[in-house]
């Protein structure tokens, strides 16, 4: 085995590969790469999970105690990036000068845990982005600006002659000036975006944030304002059939209409036939023009709570595309026929032209089958809702025979006024209309992907991998300490997973266990080649549903368009040769807007929190890491981190398998999933940061700790494995500047017991006393 990364060229060399034999080695590597045994990055493969020996890396931050924090200068894999922490030059050494925030630097990397790397700064390559986007706060004789980043934690000091009379609060972003500079980094600010104070500004924050265009260049604009009503020309009229959408109250755009009726055929009893419309985009969005290229730059639309980022102009997203009522929109629609027992029979494509009959939300909806419909849904009750959800027991009924893995995982939803201000925050509602409607769209998709491969067309597959046998080896050790057995073997089924699952249901851990199986599983993406929907229990899937707000959908209707020879707007020969790169591209935007949207909620909670400091509340062991422990809090969902340095006096130990913290004198444990009671010492809006504590009568979890023998190590046995840096407190757990060898330096009690340093269980008092509040 190579002890460093290779390359095509250096495998066939070395293996004496050649002529035509090179093809079949190259989609070897492809196999190994989708399976996980490889992974391939500059044209090398590596051993998965480990970076290369020396790499450029960007430097991204501080961490909260104010370490040095790198990931990788290009980095396209599916998952988070490893965790790198830069060492620091030692003071008077002729070392490169010490990387700032966005500098680009090339360094020696050494393999220190799991995911987890040392780095050496080896060059400094040149600096990176210099615009920060943060909060103004004036001073007497310069303004200082507060980075929005949690990661930055240093100030930068601005002029204040540039905009004078700029208040207290205000939302800007700043250059960095060139140089070295004594104190604080120097800059200049270049626009004010508006005020932190005001609703509006916390979305924005993320989106500045995460880099998320927002606004249209006016060649696109024109474009969508010229864009007429579809014309008839060679499609198929569905105008008389009651096809009707079904969203959220707050939905603006309708991109799929259903339909279904009992199937006349007397072969087929029991059966159901089904149509699914969706919005023609395609014929408006036309490959490469000025819309075209901005979507793909956009790869999907990104949905906050007080605002949408669509990945199309308005005049498209809300009007020519979006299917309203009692309009005709051309529309790409799939007919489908089922048995009984939902196992589809045959399906249809076609272009056509359709009228909503009406424009549904999920309450009304569900609010109609439970026996109090209202003066819209009354009249359709019995010809178009009631057949939609007899359609929908069909497909409940292939779903589960398929196998389909049921996670629940409580979505949080932030409920506003009109002022744009946080009012409550809560578990979103989850009806049976809301599963009818994605049971319709999975249906349609897999027809898509069905009919693509039927076609010899390009597709842009979604696909699911299995979870990793590393992640698979993590779930079964921990649900062994926690009582469930996971079926042995690498080839499991979602319904492996389900079993665990059902059983766990209605217990204290439930929530517990979804969590801890949901981290469990891969992360989907896109690409041209399948290799099935493991969540889903699907052999082929595409999605095609959703054109107006993700790019993927639209290049599946212009493959549709271009196999049935459907017209204009159809996918050009040479573009299947980009599915590739697009599939790359598009799966990194989605990952840019769930971390935006997930950046946006934290920002709203955090303010709507700012509120209750110092107030005790009840929640959850949510996350364990090697810094401290994430609690969700019961009430709102909310998520906040209690620092390892605050926990009860004790040297902790991260014990990644079973997802606890471990006192190594006390025993005290900290385990994923049990219940606290935490007091909120600090919300910052701008940041998104909720710190928490532990409330002073709740310094452990409801949990009964069970003391170990005195004498012997807490924790995992000795020569079980390395403990990763993320596992020393002198980094995480107590004051800088104490490192490994304070402990070395601590003494043994009589009865065998390590002791801390008495310097630094003063230190730790000190801290813990300092971060009570003042009475």
């Amino acid at each position: 085995m190579s002890p460093t990364p290779v390359g095509k060229r250096e495998i066939a060399r070395a293996f004496n590969i050649r002529g035509a034999a090179k093809i079949e080695l190259k989609k070897m590597l492809k196999d190994l790469k989708f399976g996980g045994d490889v992974v391939a990055g500059r044209k090398r493969f590596n051993k998965p999970g480990r970076l290369p020996p020396v790499e450029v890396l960007e430097i991204t931050g501080l961490d909260e105690h104010g370490e040095v924090l790198a990931r990788p200068n290009v980095w396209k894999e599916p998952y988070d990036p490893p965790v790198i922490y830069v060492k620091s030059s030692r003071r008077g050494s002729n070392g490169p000068s010490a990387p700032g925030i966005g500098d680009k630097i090339l360094a020696k990397l050494r393999y220190t845990g799991k995911n987890t790397y040392d780095a050496s700064v080896m060059r400094l390559l040149g600096s990176g982005p210099q615009r920060i986007l943060g909060i103004f706060r004036p001073n007497q004789r310069e303004g200082r600006v507060v980075p929005t980043d949690r990661k930055d934690s240093g100030e930068i000091a601005v002029p204040l002659d540039d905009h004078p009379g700029l208040e207290a609060g205000a939302l800007v972003l700043t250059e960095l000036l060139p140089g070295k500079h004594f104190g604080l980094r120097k800059g200049r600010i270049i626009d004010v975006l508006g005020n932190i104070n005001e609703p509006k500004s916390i979305s924005l924050v993320a989106i500045h944030a995460r880099g998320i265009p927002f606004e249209f260049p006016p060649e696109v604009e024109l474009q969508a304002r010229e864009s007429k009503a579809t014309p008839m020309g060679n499609r198929t009229d569905l105008r008389q059939i009651p096809l009707v959408t079904i969203d959220g109250e707050d939905a603006r755009d309708f991109d799929d209409a259903v339909w279904a009726e009992a199937d006349t055929d007397p072969e087929n009893p029991g059966g159901w036939h089904v149509m699914v419309a969706i919005a023609d985009v395609s014929w408006y969005v036309r490959p490469d023009d000025a819309l075209d290229r901005e979507a793909v730059k956009r790869g999907n639309s990104c949905y906050f709570p007080d605002r949408v980022v669509p990945m199309l102009p308005f005049e498209l997203s809300n009007g020519w595309c979006s299917l309203v009522p009692h309009e005709d929109r051309g529309c790409m629609a799939v007919e489908m026929w089922l048995d009984a027992k939902g196992n589809k029979l045959r399906h249809k494509f076609c272009r056509g032209m359709m009228n909503s009959a009406a424009r549904l939300t999920y309450n009304q909806v569900q609010r109609a089958m439970d026996g109090t419909p209202d003066e819209t849904t009354a009249p359709l009750l019995d010809t178009v809702i009631r057949p939609l959800y007899g359609a929908y027991n069909a497909f409940l009924t292939a779903r589960e025979k398929r196998g389909v893995l049921e996670l629940d995982v409580p979505e949080r939803k932030i409920e506003l006024n009109d002022k744009g201000e946080i009012v409550a925050v809560a578990a979103r509602a989850r009806f049976d209309s809301h599963k009818l409607i994605e049971e319709f769209m999975i249906a349609a998709n897999v027809c898509a992907a069905e009919e693509l491969e039927r076609l010899k067309q390009p597709c842009m597959y979604r696909i699911h991998d299995a979870p990793s046998e590393e992640k698979l080896e993590a779930l079964r050790e921990f649900l062994e300490g926690a009582g469930y057995n996971l079926r042995p073997g690498s080839v499991l089924k979602p319904r492996d997973f389900n079993q665990i699952l059902q059983m766990a249901k209605d217990t204290p851990e439930a929530e517990l266990i979804n969590t801890v199986v949901l981290r469990s599983q891969s992360q989907a993406m896109y690409s041209p080649d399948n290799i099935g929907h493991f969540g889903l229990a699907l052999n082929r899937y595409a999605h095609f549903t959703s054109p107006i707000r993700r790019y993927a959908d639209l290049l599946v209707h212009r493959a549709l368009i271009a196999g049935l020879h459907l017209g204009e707007g159809a996918l050009r020969p040479q573009d299947g040769e980009r599915f590739e790169q697009l599939g790359e591209d598009i799966s990194g935007t989605e990952r840019r807007a769930a971390m935006a949207e997930r950046d946006s909620v934290d920002r709203y909670v955090a303010a709507y929190m700012a509120d209750r400091v110092g107030a005790e509340l009840p929640g959850r062991i949510s996350s364990v890491t090697h810094f401290g422990l994430f609690i969700t809090l019961h009430e709102t969902g909310a998520d906040g981190l209690v620092p390892i340095s605050t926990l009860p006096d004790d040297y902790y130990v991260h014990d990644a398998i079973n997802h606890c913290l471990v006192g190594e004198n006390r025993g005290k444990t900290f385990r994923l999933g049990d219940d606290v009671v935490v007091r909120v010492a600090d919300a910052d809006a701008a940041t998104g940061s909720l710190s928490l504590r532990l409330a002073d009568h709740a310094d452990i979890t409801t949990r009964d700790l069970v003391e170990r023998p005195r004498g012997r190590r807490s924790g995992p046995p000795r020569g079980k494995g390395k403990r990763s840096p993320g596992d020393r407190n002198d980094r995480h757990g107590a004051k800088p500047g104490f490192r490994a060898s304070a402990k070395k330096a601590a003494g043994t009690k009589a009865d065998g017991k390590k002791t801390m340093p008495k310097k630094q269980r003063k230190l730790r008092a000190a801290n813990r006393a300092a971060s009570k509040p003042q009475s």
